[in-house]
């Protein structure tokens, strides 16, 4: 019995499952928060709460690429501030699946993406007014970094959806690209790597599950590669418009399915 035949996935599906693989790894070394479209149609072709078992692996891979990418421009003193809320988040993230149901987890994640796409808008009209990412010294920005970290916990457990979160928290603490992607490089790669005992533990992470992230994950390499090679050259304006886009009917389609 082959992976497809496993899932109960067709050609097209497996063929969208691949594309939103390629776009992680994009996502990962390029425009930050672009994967909450491969969120949207991992959990449109696989069971919406098996999907994010499926997903995690995948942004893995994609994590460990960004990392041997950036990983010269990462500000760690922000790193470790964001970890403990984080594990809070993340704690919170795994009693709300033990209790929720695939249709709720489904209803979750497109409520959760919308969220996130109104985030990403405020975050768009709001990136020029941000601080040095020294000020999370003060007790305002120490307050931020937890409201921050508790929510981009809570969203990736739930979702695989903190991209968003984070992306606001790393840009409104005036991070610039190179910073920007090498500090969400390794946060993404060890909060990551930190949800796969929970993931496994819920019975979200398998040997089906792995068998079909072997298939899955050779499409993220391109995907990065293209990224890296994009970053200097990419409008990233309309990249993000088209992301907002892609994410509210993805989010919208969860919601009516």
């Amino acid at each position: 019995m082959d992976t497809m035949t496993l899932w109960h996935v067709t050609g097209w599906g497996f063929a969208a499952l691949a594309f939103a693989a390629l776009l992680v790894g994009f996502s990962k070394t390029a425009v930050s928060g672009a994967n909450t479209v491969s969120l949207a149609i991992f959990a449109a072709v696989l069971p919406a709460r098996a999907s994010t078992g499926v997903l995690l692996p995948v942004l893995i891979a994609g994590d460990v690429l960004a990392v041997l990418t950036y990983r010269r421009h990462a500000h760690w003193p922000t790193l470790w501030r964001l970890f403990p809320a984080v594990a809070a988040g993340v704690v919170a993230g795994t009693l709300f699946l033990v209790w929720a149901d695939d249709g709720v987890v489904r209803t979750s994640i497109g409520a959760i993406l919308l969220l996130m796409a109104g985030v990403t808008v405020w975050r768009r009209r709001t990136a020029g007014a941000g601080d040095e990412p020294d000020a999370v010294t003060t007790r305002a920005g120490r307050a931020k970094a937890r409201s921050y970290g508790v929510l981009g916990g809570f969203t990736t457990m739930v979702a695989n959806a903190g991209g968003p979160v984070m992306s606001l928290y790393l840009l409104s603490a005036g991070f610039r690209k190179l910073g920007f992607l090498g500090t969400s490089a390794f946060f993404f790669l060890i909060v990551n790597v930190s949800k796969v005992p929970f993931s496994a533990g819920l019975g979200l992470i398998d040997g089906r599950s792995l068998l079909l992230d072997a298939a899955l994950v050779v499409f993220v390499v391109p995907g990065a590669l293209l990224g890296k090679w994009a970053v200097h050259r990419i409008n990233q304006r309309l990249f993000e418009q088209l992301v907002i886009g892609a994410t509210v009917v993805g989010g919208v389609q969860l919601l009516l399915r």
